[in-house]
């Protein structure tokens, strides 16, 4: 059974979070509120990690209980003091204020748009927990588990806020619930209900990639992953990076770089030491460019269709939650397709100048490599999206365009992409000479 000092670090945690939320609700920014309660979330990991493993979040708890990485009883335990920690936070917000509000699904939305949007994005908060924090290959190993953890919340909370709300935590949900009690109660039940599939799903996912956590295996060599766990990470970091855009763009975010980017990252942080985490036709192509022995030709011809496939699927996926909306892919409005195609290529270059840099080299970034990657995504969105969308990715591209009536712009653009990995490569060639000169023939 947990001790006294674990389900007090619970507690504490849990109701700073959704404390939180609350105040961010009633009064916070939208630009900021999300980052708020990402960040809030983040440091309490990283304080009190070492105490309970810093769940806060009941469909982590049951995440990690069928992943048998937390033993049942403490499950029990922790769930308990988890709800009655939202509870109390949702009071003193309440009282604080003066001031509730209700849990449901936002305006023009039902039921089904709000189970998608929680069930998917709890999935990615319990896979990116299991994978950063709890594998074989990363428990106790790592500092980056809190950042990759807290910023799941920036992804999808920009994401799919607009839809749902954006909880991913059945304690936020209850307590939300409960401290609005007077003016309707009830769908915490079924948000918990959606949750919980999302951590159940999140498991499948998890043994899926890393079948050594199933299977009681030793951990495998890095790069020895199977292929099949290989292109089931391609896919899944794919999908939540597609997904993560296209609910961004269509629900008006008022940060959708950011959150993008957060996505990415937490993605890459999760699943580099199964597949490299490229999620991208263009990285891709820039490692096996280079002439780096990540991936062989025929592993790449593999890669590239299910990262594809992943964004295209995103796209119906976002299409479904938005009520059947979608938008085109092209050079945006002044801007013409020269502009759009050099603002491709430049920045394209730099996210995969960026990975071969710090990923493929034979000293490589141990703990900030997702920050640097993910940050690409934050330089260019920013930068070339009013000129181009700032893709920076044929799967995006492929995605968007599919879905959104513009399937020809979607060749285009993968063509000025891969001729950014392809320039990263020769580039990268040049500038990290003695990447290619072996280790005994290096000078003293």
């Amino acid at each position: 059974m947990a001790g006294a000092d674990k389900l007090i670090a619970e507690f504490i945690g849990t109701f700073m979070l959704v404390l939180t939320v609350g105040c961010n609700v009633i009064t916070g920014g939208p630009e900021w509120a999300v980052t708020s309660i990402a960040c809030t979330l983040m440091v309490m990991i990283y304080a009190l990690g070492g105490v309970s493993g810093a769940n806060f979040n009941p469909a982590v708890s049951l995440a990690l209980g069928m992943a048998k990485k937390l033993p049942w009883n403490d499950v029990g335990a922790y769930i308990g003091v988890q709800v009655v920690a939202g509870i109390c936070a949702g009071l003193v917000y309440g009282g604080m204020f003066w001031n509730v509000f209700n849990l449901a699904p936002a305006a023009g939305f039902t039921w089904v748009h709000a189970a998608l949007a929680e069930i998917i994005y709890t999935m990615m908060l319990c896979f990116v927990v299991l994978n950063v924090a709890c594998s074989k290959m990363h428990a106790g190993k790592n500092q980056f588990y809190g950042l990759a953890i807290g910023f799941v919340v920036i992804a999808g909370g920009y994401g799919a806020g607009h839809i749902s709300g954006g909880c991913f935590n059945p304690a936020v949900a209850i307590g939300i619930d409960t401290s609005s009690a007077g003016i309707g109660w009830g769908w915490c039940l079924a948000y918990t209900v959606f949750e919980f599939i999302g951590a159940a799903i999140a498991v499948a996912l998890f043994q899926a990639c890393r079948p050594e956590e199933k299977q009681g295996d030793d951990v495998p060599p890095p790069q020895m992953y199977a292929l099949g766990s290989r292109l089931v990470s391609e896919f899944l970091g794919t999908y939540m990076l597609v997904l993560t855009v296209g609910l961004n763009v269509i629900g008006g975010s008022k940060a959708p770089v950011w959150s993008i980017a957060a996505g990415l990252m937490c993605m890459i942080f999760a699943l580099g030491s199964v597949s490299g985490a490229h999620f991208n036709p263009a990285v891709t192509v820039a490692i096996l460019a280079s002439g780096r022995d990540c991936i062989s030709a025929k592993d790449a011809c593999m890669y590239i269709p299910v990262q594809i496939i992943g964004g295209i699927c995103a796209a119906f996926t976002y299409v479904l939650m938005e009520n059947g909306k979608s938008f085109p892919l092209g050079p945006g409005k002044g801007f013409s397709w020269t502009q759009a195609a050099i603002a491709e290529v430049v920045f394209t270059f730099l996210l995969c100048y960026v990975v071969l840099s710090v990923a493929t080299t034979k000293q490589v970034l141990t703990e900030y490599f997702g920050l640097a990657i993910g940050s690409c995504v934050t330089a260019g969105g920013y930068a070339i999206g009013a000129i181009s969308g700032g893709s920076l990715n044929p799967a995006v591209s492929f995605g968007i365009a599919v879905s959104g009536g513009t399937p020809l712009n979607a060749v285009y653009y993968s063509v000025f992409e891969i001729a950014g990995g392809v320039l990263a490569a020769g580039i990268f060639m040049s500038t990290h000479a003695t990447e290619y000169v072996k280790d005994d023939q290096l000078p003293e």
